[in-house]
């Protein structure tokens, strides 16, 4: 799919530049959109994610068929930012879309993911 929960978009899955949401120009809160089919809030929009893979233009060509959660390079210069955010166009919302930047850069669409990492066998 294109976005987390299918191949249209609108104000009332994500807040991006002109989806005329109430949080069009600034950041919403967390939770505000539904939750994807996955029952995951705001993967697309509202802020650019930091991630914390290195960025390497070519890694992904290197992996072999099946290859499940890569966890990327292990240094660079550049970090992967992904979800696209409030002051994006619905282009940079898409699911395969990431971007990179020095980890040292700052800005007031840049934030970061709390995730919790889940064992099945617990």
């Amino acid at each position: 799919k294109r976005y987390p929960w299918g191949d249209t978009i609108g104000g009332s899955n994500a807040n991006y530049l002109g989806s005329g949401d109430p949080w069009d120009d600034d950041t919403s809160p967390v939770g505000y959109y539904p939750a994807n089919g996955y029952g995951l809030y705001d993967m697309a929009g509202n802020v650019d994610e930091w991630v914390n893979d290195w960025y390497d233009s070519g890694y992904y060509a290197t992996l072999a068929d099946g290859v499940v959660n890569p966890q990327g390079p292990g240094w660079g210069s550049s970090r992967v930012l992904r979800g696209g955010s409030w002051v994006n166009t619905t282009d940079y919302l898409r699911c395969a879309n990431r971007s990179n930047l020095n980890p040292s850069n700052t800005n007031v669409d840049f934030g970061f993911r709390c995730a919790l990492s889940y064992n099945a066998d617990s």
